[in-house]
């Protein structure tokens, strides 16, 4: 079943970040969630439809017209407090552009969605050396999340990549220098600003997640091949793709996938 939440209020934390704050009856699939990089499926209708209550994603695929389906969208959940029943969730808006960045920035208190989740996979290890935490905009919510989960006494390197807008200021333990890094035009200031960064002894356990042929074509080599970072403190993987939507995304995914096996 799906979670619903209901707005109660919102903020702008740039002029191209909005973060909405939600309320829900329940938040029981969120129990035991420790994933910094916890996120939902936010179901978004089409104009002029409502979803039922109990609607259900799948079931709905297997006998709705595609044209008829409502929009998927996913997104870092933030903050969830089971016992309150309270979360939020940050979204880039950018005009008119996109699906839920226009909703986002017409929210109003008592708006309702539908959420799937949460999913996640990449937590702190505090008995890791030092951590490497990057991403562009679209990860800053996950990045927030984990600097805020590290031990008081880590070590380490965040590194945004933000276009010209300044980015939220971001909490971290004294040890772990955090570095923006603005995106100036074309290029790969992402691949580049890891690479840059100083590469300390010890373990690692490895963050990076953002724009997916910068991170998986630019990033990933360098970390797998050239640092030799072991699969199992490596957690790496696009969460877009320039010039595709959502589902053009996971199309992507599915085709790099089946070439790399």
């Amino acid at each position: 079943m799906p979670t619903h939440l209901t707005v109660t209020r919102t903020e702008d934390l740039t002029a191209h970040l909005r973060r909405v704050h939600f309320r829900s009856d329940d938040l029981s699939a969120f129990e035991g969630s420790v994933h910094t990089d916890r996120y939902v499926k936010l179901i978004f209708p089409r104009p002029g439809t409502t979803l039922p209550a109990d609607f259900d994603m799948r079931a709905a695929r297997a006998s709705a017209d595609p044209q008829d389906m409502p929009v998927v969208r996913t997104y870092t959940a933030l903050e969830p407090d089971v016992a309150a029943g309270t979360l939020a969730i940050d979204f880039v808006v950018h005009g008119d552009e996109g699906v839920a960045g226009p909703w986002a920035t017409r929210a109003e208190p008592g708006d309702t969605l539908l959420a799937n989740g949460p999913g996640g996979a990449y937590a702190p290890d505090p008995d890791a050396d030092w951590h490497l935490i990057a991403g562009d905009e679209s990860a800053v919510p996950a990045i927030s999340a984990a600097l805020a989960a590290l031990p008081d006494d880590a070590t380490g390197e965040c590194v945004v990549v933000e276009g010209p807008d300044a980015p939220p200021h971001l909490e971290a333990p004294e040890h772990v220098r955090v570095t923006v890094v603005h995106r100036q035009g074309p290029g790969e200031p992402f691949a580049e600003a890891v690479r840059a960064l100083p590469w300390r002894g010890g373990r690692v356990q490895v963050f990076v997640h953002g724009e997916a042929h910068e991170v998986m074509h630019g990033i990933r080599p360098y970390l797998v091949r050239e640092r030799a970072v072991p699969r199992a403190d490596l957690s790496i993987s696009g969460y877009w793709r320039r010039g595709r939507t959502e589902e053009g995304f996971r199309e992507w995914k599915s085709e790099l996938a089946a070439t790399e096996g």
